[in-house]
């Protein structure tokens, strides 16, 4: 049975980023920054009082009406407000105002028009294209772009969209990598961001071992990222296609 609702005037803005779960038969919310929200559900450590707009936990944000501690209790089995916003932020869903959702895909697309005119060409002439005809063949073909996806997990999808539009074509290499066991559950999520994995065992002692195929200008993106992450411990190959 639901908990008792009381009224909070901690948030009063009509719009809100926030984060929802639902667990116990109800929704459980908490108003958000969005940007650490976002970086703490990808697993990066952010501290939650970096994360929280009020130290609460809501059946409705926008109503700004309270969930009780009795059923918090209940439902999340503690009424450590950190506790519960980490598990409703991890586990739940994040939704953000128009407004916002409209500048994260601005500045996404900004960064993935900036990708393709680095790391495509023209087959026919083997030159890049120019930013500006990128970004109007992409208007043309409508591509969506996903805010909360990184640019990295989404040119090879844009890519197609554009080939019917411009003749165009992702330079890639091969490339054979190697975490080990103690870095492979934070590495590897980023690893198989950057590009397409052909092949991929985790091995007996935990480590992971795959063969990616990479942007080519992405590639040494991808090695600082990985050896930055693992602090110099992974083994990369790049191998002639």
């Amino acid at each position: 049975m639901p908990g008792k609702m009381t009224v909070s005037r901690a948030v009063k803005k009509e719009h809100h980023n926030l984060a929802r779960l639902k667990k116990g038969g109800e929704y459980f919310e908490v108003s958000i920054k969005p940007d650490p929200a976002i970086e703490l559900k990808k697993g990066k450590n952010v501290n939650i009082n970096d994360v929280l707009n009020s130290e609460e936990i809501f059946f409705d944000v926008r109503k700004g009406f309270l969930a009780s501690e009795e059923r918090l209790k209940q439902v999340f089995g503690t009424e450590n407000i950190s506790e519960i916003a980490k598990k409703i932020i991890k586990e739940g869903e994040i939704s953000l105002t128009s407004e916002y959702r409209q500048k994260l895909r601005d500045d996404k697309k900004k960064q993935i028009i900036t990708m393709i005119s680095r790391n495509a060409i023209n087959p026919k002439t083997k030159l890049p294209h120019p930013a500006a005809r990128i970004e109007a063949a992409m208007a043309e073909a409508k591509a969506r772009i996903d805010e909360l996806k990184t640019a990295e997990e989404q040119i090879d999808h844009i890519i197609k969209k554009l080939q019917p539009i411009i003749p165009i074509r992702l330079e890639k290499e091969l490339v054979e990598i190697r975490i080990p066991a103690n870095q492979a559950p934070k590495a590897y999520p980023v690893a198989k961001g950057f590009g397409k994995i052909k092949k991929q065992q985790w091995e007996s002692d935990g480590s992971w071992r795959g063969l990616m195929e990479v942007p080519a200008g992405l590639v040494q993106d991808m090695i600082d990222r990985l050896n930055s992450m693992t602090h110099g411990g992974i083994e990369i190959n790049i191998k002639n296609q």
